[in-house]
Formats: structure tokens, C-alpha cells, sequence
């Protein structure tokens, strides 16, 4: 398979509202095994970057929330809804792309106590192992290398729906999540509070809201 990049990606047209998949899916996936219907899934996809957020989110000040995204990525995904031990995914995100929607909080974040882009260009997602964990609910296990310190990572990816457009593309959704210490990365910095506390929580809660096209031959 090819890495699929961002700019080939966006230049796909915009999702229309369709119907899903019949709602024979549920019943099947509650008994622990494949739906049948999701078969004609299998094959390779590539994430819609237009449609799609890698996100994260963390605790600030031990009071509020700070949330950003990447937005700047290569994937490449491989589906099979007859099997889906045998899917699979990569993910490779450009650690420079980080946008929390602050200009200084972000060049923080792109800096050496954080993610040191100008040294580590690249955080990547790579799946060691994917399950049906329940109706429409997948989990996926992975190796997450940041600053070149690889861990495994654990997520749960829910199955949206299954449309086609007008324009004859077929698009998936998911929706997943996990959460990390991002410590164990060799992410230490931080500051502490006249209260007492750090000023950034240890764990991050990473988001995927992933709409995915099938990628077309040579594409």
C-alpha cells in the first residue's frame, strides 16, 4: 500500500447524507462475530483530512481543558469486515502541525520541552492487533513512537456508518479515543502551582473522529 498524503486527500469532494448500512448490522456484531454486510468493506482506505480530526485534550491548570489537533498527516488503512484481526493501519502525523488555537501555546508545544519538531519531525501510530470488542465497537492495539520512544497504545474505534456519495466515493466512519501518560513518551516538563498540582496533567486523551475513503488503484 501507499502512504496517502493530506493534499491528495482534501482534494475529495464533501460528504453527502445517505443511508447506512441495514439495521441487521447490530443484531449480528451483538452475537461477537463479524457483520456479513461489512464485507464488501474490505479493502484499503485513506483518511479524509476535510472530514476527519486527530485531536488531544488535557488538563491545565488542574481547572480547565486545552484541546488541539494535528492537522497535517499520512495513513494508510486496511479494513476487513470479514476478518478484522487481519485489518490494519498507520498513521504518521507531522509533530510541527500542532494547532491548540494559541500561537505561543503552540510554539511551546513544537519546542524542546514538549515535542522538539525541529528534532523529531514525525509521531507515528502503527496497529499490532485489531479485535470486535462488541456491537460496532473495534479495539485496535498499536505501537505509539514519540520522540523515537515507541509504546503500545490501546483503542476503542466505534463504527459510525457506511455511505456513498453522488460522485460514487465510498466513506466510512469511526470514531475512537484513548488515554496516555505522556511521560512515558519522555514528555517531563512541566511547572508547579502555588496550590500545589502541575500546571499540565500527565495524561492526554487522544481523539480520532476519522471518516475514510476507499482508495482507488495507483491513487
Amino acid at each position: 500500500m501507499k502512504l496517502f498524503t493530506r493534499a491528495a486527500s482534501q482534494r475529495r469532494p464533501v460528504p453527502p447524507t445517505a443511508p447506512q448500512l441495514p439495521h441487521e448490522r447490530r443484531a449480528s456484531t451483538a452475537a461477537g462475530l463479524p457483520d456479513p454486510a461489512l464485507a464488501a468493506l474490505t479493502g484499503e482506505w485513506m483518511i479524509d483530512p476535510a472530514h476527519s480530526r486527530i485531536g488531544f485534550s488535557v488538563r491545565h491548570a488542574m481547572v480547565t481543558t486545552v484541546r488541539g489537533a494535528f492537522t497535517e498527516y499520512q495513513s494508510r488503512l486496511y479494513f476487513d469486515g470479514r476478518d478484522p484481526a487481519r485489518s490494519r493501519a498507520e498513521i504518521v502525523l507531522s509533530t510541527a502541525s500542532v494547532d491548540t488555537g494559541v500561537e505561543q501555546r503552540d510554539a511551546h508545544l513544537v519546542g524542546r520541552d514538549f515535542l522538539d519538531a525541529a528534532t523529531y519531525p514525525r509521531m507515528r501510530f502503527v496497529s499490532t492487533a485489531v479485535s470486535l470488542a462488541g456491537s460496532d465497537v473495534y479495539r485496535m492495539t498499536g505501537d505509539l513512537t514519540i520522540r523515537n520512544a515507541t509504546r503500545p497504545v490501546d483503542l476503542e474505534l466505534t463504527y459510525i456508518g457506511h455511505v456513498t456519495d453522488p460522485f460514487g466515493y465510498e466513506r466510512v466512519g469511526f470514531d475512537g479515543t484513548t488515554t496516555i501518560n505522556r511521560s512515558d513518551w519522555g514528555l517531563t516538563y512541566n511547572a508547579r502551582l502555588a496550590e500545589g498540582g502541575a500546571m499540565v496533567s500527565e495524561k492526554v486523551r487522544l481523539q480520532f473522529d476519522i471518516a475514510v475513503i476507499r482508495a482507488t488503484p495507483g491513487g
